[in-house]
């Protein structure tokens, strides 16, 4: 994932989603300047894979990229991390250290969960923003950084400040330009795309020959929550090319976390639960693009073969849908 990562840039990223097709645009925008960066999103939607790539795309995608989750630490660890310490600063300081802010000069630094960091950490933090500099703990010399950063939460940060939990000040300093990446759930036209391509890796990774979903199992993934997103669909996609001892993924091999399990469809689900809920899956070809061109008639025909509406359903241009019905050799 990390090699994935280090070459990730935002003109990498595809969508059919009309929301995800905004994201990526100020993603764009985001990489062509300096400004602090807050990207929202539920846990999982992959706000480091975005900010990784708003980095690669940028001026300073050859310096670093420094990533670290400002989440429960006590203040004294936290402004270690961030701002590094000298030698003796507290007990266990056998050496001096650089802190995340020193090592990501002329980079990056990725804060993640930045809602939950601690007062303090908060105003070491704007002095960082407005003055470029800080100092290391036990350190009275002052330090330059020139780090451009981008921060990541779950929960809006406009209402942390109404509860007095985040500093105002700082609120203003860092939105630059916040940039809010939609669940999973929102688009799940890009599902059969994003498990084809966790699959290929997975299986890579896993020294197996996997060409295939079953119908029935692709069903049970289709119509799941994915409430962990991206992080939960990785982890499922995982789990099933490990349990899978063939070619092919089977509905016993989908696994969910027993609190994420679809309500209406199960793992278990049968052949002929998945052609009640899919009319169109016949059991024949298993191939995953197979599996689009099913669903796209599917919706297809649920539109009364209305390409307007059919499109829009699936959440592609009419141009791509039209491609689509010739392959299916829709008039």
């Amino acid at each position: 994932m990390e090699s994935r990562l280090s070459s990730l840039k935002v003109e990498d990223l595809r969508t059919t989603n009309a929301a995800m097709t905004r994201c990526i645009s100020l993603a764009k925008l985001a990489a062509k300047s300096d400004v602090p960066i807050v990207l929202l999103g539920e846990t999982g939607t992959g706000k480091t894979l975005l900010a990784q790539a708003i980095h690669n795309s940028s001026a300073r995608a050859q310096g670093p990229f420094i990533s670290f989750n400002a989440s429960a630490m006590s203040d004294t660890l936290l402004e270690s991390q961030l701002f590094g310490h000298e030698k003796g600063a507290f007990t266990g300081a056998q050496q001096a250290i650089k802190g995340k802010f020193e090592l990501a000069n002329e980079g990056t630094i990725f804060l993640d969960e930045i809602s939950d960091m601690s007062p303090l950490a908060q105003v070491k933090i704007l002095r960082v923003l407005e003055y470029g500099e800080f100092e290391r703990l036990g350190s009275e010399r002052m330090l330059k950084t020139d780090a451009r950063i981008i921060c990541a939460t779950n929960v809006s940060l406009r209402d942390r400040v109404r509860q007095g939990k985040f500093r105002e000040d700082l609120y203003h300093r860092l939105n630059g330009l916040t940039i809010l990446i939609p669940a999973l759930r929102d688009r799940r036209e890009e599902l059969p795309g994003l498990i084809a391509n966790e699959l290929k890796v997975s299986a890579l990774r896993l020294g197996k020959k996997i060409t295939a979903i079953h119908p029935a199992a692709m069903d049970c993934l289709l119509v799941h929550d994915w409430r962990g997103n991206l992080r939960e669909l990785s982890h499922t996609v995982r789990t099933m090319t490990l349990f899978c001892d063939g070619d092919v993924i089977m509905p016993e091999h989908v696994h969910f976390p027993p609190d994420l399990e679809p309500l209406q469809t199960s793992a278990n689900s049968s052949e002929k639960n998945a052609s009640h809920a899919h009319p169109d899956y016949d059991g024949g070809d298993l191939l995953l693009a197979s599996a689009v061109k099913r669903h796209v008639r599917f919706v297809y025909k649920q539109a009364n073969q209305n390409q307007r509406r059919a499109a829009k359903l699936l959440g592609i241009s009419r141009a791509t849908l039209s491609r689509h019905l010739r392959e299916l050799n829709h008039k």
